[in-house]
């Protein structure tokens, strides 16, 4: 590894890594600084110049050796390049070359290397001292032990107005006047002995001859070796300071509050023109006055500073959380004249050469607290004015379904009638252009079905029937609704997970959430955007955002309205949910669609959230519980045959006469025995002298109710089965909007076919 001899100590003992390679980069020699350069303690002689070099460069290597050796062998010096030390990190050296022929023929490339590292920080360190000196905006001056100045910055040229050519060489006596000069050879005695001389204020003079007020940080000059060759201070101009404390004075004076300032033996030490107005006291009463005097309540927290020794940030410890201001602290302040008034106070710590001074604003609140009660007092009037107009909205809203529940039933019996004459004539002329034009009549009549059940549900009087449902099938219907209705500059996306678990749910309420969310969307996006709902299953856990919100936790089906409307802000989401509440312009909303859904969602179990961002869109999120209850599959339709009645007695019951006919022509052509009655006395005497199967009742007539005629019937006949219709039956049959599990309804109006169906299942589910 190392050399012998004479030769092979001196090259050991030089200071750079030596390294003698042949011609096809074969290491011939190696001295000892090369091995702890790269990291080596085998020998390198024998290996290859190329295992020194990073990987990314060695495949380059071996041309440029080439190139080197086939030119004139000038000699190359302090080229920079990269080295690889045998742990895999690179380092800079730089490189000197020099090639040699042998007399053997052979060609000799000796390669000195020198590690730049240090050096190179060395620089940059000096280089950024030097930066920072020049630019300083203090005067950093260096003298030697006799007062002459040696380096002089310009920051040193602003403040005195000597250029530094001007000054180096010459005595820094020059800037000092004459009554300072001794005190400062006293400063500069203790810097020789090694001490140094913390800020103190003292004069200069200018080039100007002007006598500025100055603070100067004096420390020893050292050089390489440690020894003290002379002084550097580094001064700063306090003249605007002195200037800034008048300053601050006359901006205390003119400040609208009181500003005291306490000492930590609680004596006040600085004061304002209106300290003076507010406490009654003149200024010089007021200096060293003990606080407790002025605010007998005490200042917040000011103990705690005093014992911590406290900090510049604003004290609020002692603040109720009811007070919209966290900096004050309410206390009461005593006038001259033993006169308390209120008064805020909010206090802070100023850390002074002779301590900890709290300074106290303190803010006269009587005024305040009078606007305050003056405002408390018409928000109560204003609750109040709202609350009553709450109680009109909800009076006018119960008249509403009221009058929706009246025209629905008489409404839907005409339409039974219309639907069910029209589907008559269809069947008995089909193929003719009677026909065609009765289907026009049937489906008008369902349109009208259609708009009396959104009346009721609007009005809250529609009938719910939980059932077992899957919810992509309710989206997937909603969606081909809304494809025909949102307009066409919404685009409209609908995405669903397969394989979801059933939900408990009315799929006539599920189908009302979904479009009152995408109504409010599209109502968001007047110029278009986008509508997307979208399917999942979800698991709730404890930390999820809903379980922390109060939902069980565990399995839920996903449902989400997303738009890319204007948004709602923070203040507008905090009451979405909220009955009549609505941003729309008077006479364009309700204020009911989302409490609606709200209620709708909750009842089945789940909960709604919203994201929204203004100007980005909104987003609504409907969880409901999953079930295993397998959901209902739609029946297919039966035959004629498969509904037959054959030969079972039913009771129609309706005082609407046509629509009495048109039920009892129905169940005739269907195979059924027939009775007919207009109303409940007649009922009973029918069923007193014949043997009913089913009893089709209205549910709403005059005189009795379609309830009590089922009671009156069951008693006299236990076996027969009751199937209600009605086209409003919510007062009547239902519990908190909710279908009893042993009441049958078929809604009016009804067709044919759903009258068949209704009365086989009734008789099919005979015990």
């Amino acid at each position: 590894m190392e050399s012998t001899g004479i030769p092979g100590l001196l090259l050991d003992a030089a200071p750079d890594a030596i390294i003698v390679s042949r011609s096809d980069g074969t290491i011939t020699m190696a001295n000892r600084r090369a091995h702890d350069m790269f990291g080596w303690t085998d020998d390198l002689v024998g290996r290859s110049v190329d295992d020194l070099v990073p990987e990314d460069a060695r495949d380059r290597h071996p041309r440029h050796r080439g190139r080197y050796l086939s030119g004139e062998h000038q000699p190359l010096r302090r080229m920079p390049l990269r080295g690889l030390r045998r742990d895999g990190s690179v380092f800079p050296v730089e490189i000197s070359l020099a090639a040699v022929a042998a007399p053997d023929g052979e060609t000799y490339v000796t390669a000195v290397l020198r590690d730049d590292t240090v050096q190179r920080e060395a620089a940059r360190t000096r280089s950024l001292l030097a930066s920072i000196v020049q630019s300083s905006h203090d005067a950093i001056v260096t003298t030697d032990l006799d007062g002459r100045v040696l380096s002089w910055n310009p920051g040193a040229e602003i403040l005195y107005g000597h250029p530094a050519s001007d000054m180096i060489g010459r005595s820094i006596d020059g800037i000092i006047p004459e009554d300072r000069r001794s005190d400062e050879e006293q400063v500069r005695l203790m810097v020789r002995l090694g001490g140094r001389v913390d800020r103190y204020r003292s004069v200069r003079r200018t080039a100007k001859d002007e006598i500025i007020a100055v603070s100067t940080l004096v420390s020893p000059l050292v050089d390489e070796r440690g020894t003290i060759v002379g002084t550097t201070s580094i001064t700063r101009d306090i003249s605007d300071r002195e200037r800034a404390e008048a300053r601050v004075q006359a901006i205390l004076d003119a400040a609208p509050d009181a500003v005291l300032g306490v000492a930590e033996s609680g004596e006040v030490v600085l004061v304002n023109a209106e300290a003076e107005r507010l406490f009654g006291h003149p200024r010089y009463d007021l200096l060293h006055m003990p606080v407790a005097l002025l605010l007998p309540d005490g200042l917040p927290a000011a103990s705690v500073v005093l014992r911590t020794g406290g900090d510049s940030t604003p004290l609020d410890s002692e603040r109720s959380a009811e007070e919209p201001d966290q900096r004050w602290a309410t206390r009461r302040a005593a006038r001259r004249g033993g006169i308390e008034i209120p008064v805020d106070i909010a206090c802070s710590a100023l850390h002074t050469d002779s301590g900890v001074v709290i300074v106290a604003v303190v803010r006269d609140v009587s005024d305040r607290l009078a606007a305050e009660e003056e405002r408390r007092r018409l928000r109560e009037e204003t609750d109040r004015q709202r609350l009553e107009a709450r109680m009109q909205q909800a009076q006018r809203l119960e008249s509403l379904g009221q009058l929706a529940g009246g025209i629905a039933h008489d409404f839907n019996n005409l339409l039974a009638v219309i639907l069910n004459y029209a589907s008559f004539i269809v069947e008995d002329a089909a193929g003719t252009p009677p026909a065609v034009d009765a289907e026009q009549i049937a489906r008008a009549a369902r349109r009208g079905s259609d708009l009396t059940h959104q009346l009721l549900a609007f009005a809250r009087r529609e009938v719910i029937r939980p059932r077992p449902l899957n919810l992509n099938t309710v989206v997937t219907e909603v969606h081909q609704m809304l494809k025909r209705s949102l307009g066409e500059h919404i685009a409209l996306t609908v995405r669903t997970t397969a394989e979801l678990p059933s939900v408990m749910a009315d799929p006539g309420q599920l189908e009302q959430v979904l479009v009152n969310l995408a109504v409010n969307a599209r109502d968001a996006m007047p110029t278009g955007g986008r509508l997307t709902i979208d399917t999942a299953l979800v698991d709730v856990d404890f930390e999820h955002a809903a379980a922390r919100a109060g939902l069980p936790p565990g399995r839920y089906v996903r449902a989400r309205v997303s738009d890319t409307g204007t948004g709602m802000p923070k203040e507008v989401i905090d009451k979405a949910f909220e009955p009549f509440f609505t941003t729309k312009p008077s006479g364009q909303g309700t204020g009911l669609g989302l409490a609606t859904v709200y209620g709708i969602v909750t009842q089945a179990g789940g909960t709604v959230q919203i994201h929204s961002e203004p100007g980005i869109g909104t987003t609504f999120t409907i969880l409901l519980p999953a079930t295993d209850a397998e959901a209902l599959q739609e029946s297919a339709e039966e035959s004629a045959a498969g509904l037959a009645g054959h030969g079972a007695t039913v009771l129609v019951v309706e005082d609407e006469s046509a629509l009495r006919e048109v039920t009892c022509r129905i169940l005739r052509r269907g195979g059924y025995t027939v009775l007919a009655a207009d109303g409940g006395d007649e009922a009973l005497r029918l069923a007193a002298t014949h043997s009913v199967d089913v009893l089709l009742t209205d549910v709403i007539m005059p005189n009795m109710l379609g309830r009590d005629l089922a009671d009156a019937v069951r008693s006299r006949w236990p076996e027969t089965r009751v199937l209600f219709m009605s086209g409003y039956a919510q007062p009547v049959l239902t519990t908190h909007g909710t279908l009893s599990a042993d009441v049958h309804l078929l809604e009016k109006p009804f067709t044919s076919t759903d009258l068949m169906r209704a009365l086989h299942d009734e008789l099919r589910a005979r015990p």
